[in-house]
């Protein structure tokens, strides 16, 4: 297209870079040059007939599912279409509650009602595991309507539920099985990595390439099984992503597939080694606990993923966020995120040696001028969430703003979670408990990026009018 000397009387307005030279400097021609709309020969995402048809294709192909389509609003746009296009309003939807804000605000939308299965926990870590079996069970049983099942594979921390059993149990009952796989792309790549959805079986997974696949910061990938119904999936997607898909995003996604087909497994062994050189010199250091497969109990810890380099820092006296901050600002170096007990250093091909050892160095140095008492250190996570009503009903009730501390006992009509990672403290339509506010409280005082409440500062939260 580049090459054909085309004159551009179409959207984008700046003309292939022509009419915006600051920002064709800062990102440069050939950028800006196929920055372009859904011309003919280009296809068109809402409706993809031709090159985009086939880049789609090629993509379901290499990661074994039926049906894949590119998504440019990120893993958020994947799971509200998946969400979506499984259950409606008053439909039951069975989900850890350890999910990702994005879930929980597809049921804000689409008004089906979530059951929760309240994930185990790891005391000593003080973190979410994954789904026990006997839990599912149990759940489907006592909730015989629900239409979906949803399971994270794996956490933001690297754990895997037992996603071929909940499938296969699932599936007897007649539910749907959607997966969010935001943090396991690499599971359809890597040789012996925890089981995939499409191989597990399951009807739909939202899919973050641009996490550990390579491609740009917000292009995704759906996947579906044979089961479902693409054409209908096509027409929920086109409900809430853009008419105007970026080919930057597509063409990222499109390239990134290739990589992985034809050298993911190598690649991802790389991976697997410098994550697990890095946990064993960190474990070495002392006070640090760099979880790997030890955890794995046979139930809701089932399988772990090696490339996820989760480290607790409780014993150091340190929340995890006060480590993140120290590397950020002492080290000049850039973490995933840390929350009030762990950090999470993402570790991906474009890793080098030299820079694993300054993380390594940094977290020694750390301990020896850092180290705390660790009295006072907040022991979980996560607290089990009381549900009074649905997040859509809640979310659009009538209600009146209080501050934070004289907000014990009344319902939530708003989110309020730590972010990263974006899993709700606080959801609408859960109650209000003082041990929830003295979690924000704490959160904030750790230094936690809290997000969700209209009140940016989190002193005070939307509340049901009346209750």
């Amino acid at each position: 297209m580049r090459h054909e000397r085309l004159v551009p009387f179409d959207v984008p307005g700046h003309k292939h870079g022509k009419g915006n030279p600051q920002l064709t400097e800062f990102l440069g021609e050939k950028c800006l040059s196929v920055d372009v709309n859904s011309m003919k020969p280009l296809d068109n995402l809402c409706h993809p007939v031709s090159v985009i048809k086939e880049a789609e294709e090629l993509a379901a192909e290499a990661f074994g599912a039926a049906h894949a389509f590119f998504m440019v609003g990120g893993t958020t746009s994947a799971v509200q279409a998946m969400i979506l296009s499984s259950v409606k309003s008053g439909d039951k939807i069975i989900l850890p509650r350890n999910v990702h804000q994005s879930i929980i605000n597809s049921l804000v939308l689409c008004g089906a009602v979530p059951v929760y299965i309240n994930p185990q926990t790891d005391k000593k870590l003080g973190i979410a595991l994954g789904m026990s079996l006997r839990d599912v069970k149990r759940t489907i049983e006592e909730h015989p309507t629900a239409k979906a099942i949803l399971v994270n594979n794996p956490t933001y921390y690297g754990i895997c539920s037992d996603l071929k059993q909940i499938t296969e149990i699932a599936h007897e009952k007649g539910l749907r099985v959607l997966v969010d796989e935001a943090h396991g792309t690499h599971f359809y790549f890597g040789k012996d990595m925890p089981i995939s959805a499409m191989a597990a079986g399951a009807d739909m997974a939202a899919v973050s390439m641009h996490k550990s696949g390579g491609s740009l910061t917000q292009s995704s990938i759906l996947l579906c099984g044979e089961k479902v119904n693409k054409n209908y999936v096509r027409k929920i997607i086109n409900l809430t992503q853009t008419t105007s898909g970026s080919y930057l995003l597509l063409s990222s996604l499109d390239i990134s597939r290739r990589n992985l087909a034809l050298w993911g497994e190598e690649t991802f062994e790389k991976v697997k080694k410098f994550a697990q050189y890095a946990r064993d010199e960190i474990n070495a250091i002392g006070d640090y606990y760099a979880y790997s497969k030890e955890l794995i109990n046979g139930d809701s810890v089932f399988d772990f993923d090696t490339t996820k380099l989760s480290i607790n820092t409780l014993q150091l006296g340190l929340a995890g966020i006060e480590v993140y901050d120290l590397l950020r600002d002492e080290y000049g170096i850039q973490i995933e995120f840390g929350d009030l007990g762990n950090v999470l250093a993402y570790i991906s091909v474009g890793d080098k040696n030299k820079n694993i050892e300054r993380l390594i160095s940094a977290l020694s140095e750390i301990r020896r001028i850092y180290k705390n008492d660790n009295k006072n250190m907040l022991d979980s996570e996560y607290i089990s969430p009381t549900v009074n009503t649905s997040p859509q009903i809640a979310f659009y009730a009538e209600k009146v703003s209080l501050p934070l501390e004289e907000c014990g006992g009344r319902v939530c009509a708003e989110f309020v979670m730590c972010y990263p990672p974006g899993i709700p403290i606080l959801a609408p339509g859960e109650q209000i408990t003082p041990e929830i506010i003295a979690y924000i409280q704490y959160a904030k005082e750790k230094g936690c990026s809290l997000t969700g409440p209209e009140s940016m500062d989190v002193r005070h939260l939307n509340v049901l009018k009346g209750e």
